[in-house]
């Protein structure tokens, strides 16, 4: 209570309560008041293992370049590398990643496209099964992967407009009339 009425001669329009619960956030050892099974104290880190990183963050991390990594992505992805299957198919994430960040910009469409054969040529014989499928995939649907690398045009907002109206309608499904459908429609653009 003291805090807040010197908060507020310093110009603090807001309530006691809130500042009772910022301090409760920001508390670094427990008030005097609190009960005793609630005053644990914070285990010290032990010299252990560190914690590991989930498979979404270690596969984002894997195809990010080295210097956006920060020390724990880091630590990861060099454990993760040093068996030489895992080492393999990073490497062909990262460079399939950069081809396709840098698709449309690139100002030599044949670049792109020579660099597509290449990495199609070695995700098919890198040996994993799961890179040479995907790699089967692209080359069954060569133009249009060859189209996507090299042609500025994108149809990703047509895409993302798409999707948006069957988030709608999915949402409406058993509800209401065609009306509300056009109603939310609209009110969402």
């Amino acid at each position: 209570m003291e805090l807040w009425r010197e908060v507020r001669t310093l110009g603090y329009a807001g309530r006691a309560k809130a500042v009772h619960l910022w301090l409760q956030q920001h508390r670094s050892v427990p008030a005097k008041t609190t009960p005793h099974r609630w005053r644990k104290e914070t285990p010290t880190p032990s010299g252990g293992p560190p914690a590991l990183l989930s498979p979404k963050r270690l596969a984002w991390a894997l195809v990010k370049p080295a210097e956006a990594r920060n020390d724990e992505e880091a630590a990861a992805v060099a454990q993760a590398e040093q068996d030489a299957e895992t080492e393999t198919v990073a490497g062909l994430a990262r460079r399939f990643t950069a081809l396709v960040r840098a698709a449309g910009r690139t100002a030599e469409s044949d670049h792109a496209a020579a660099g597509l054969e290449a990495w199609l040529t070695e995700a098919g014989s890198c040996g994993v099964t799961a890179v040479q499928t995907f790699a089967a995939g692209l080359e069954q649907d060569g133009a249009a992967v060859r189209a996507a690398l090299t042609l500025p045009w994108s149809s990703g907002q047509a895409e993302g407009q798409i999707n948006r109206l069957k988030l709608l309608k999915r949402q409406m499904y058993g509800r209401a009339s065609l009306d509300l459908l056009r109603r939310r429609t609209l009110l969402a653009a």
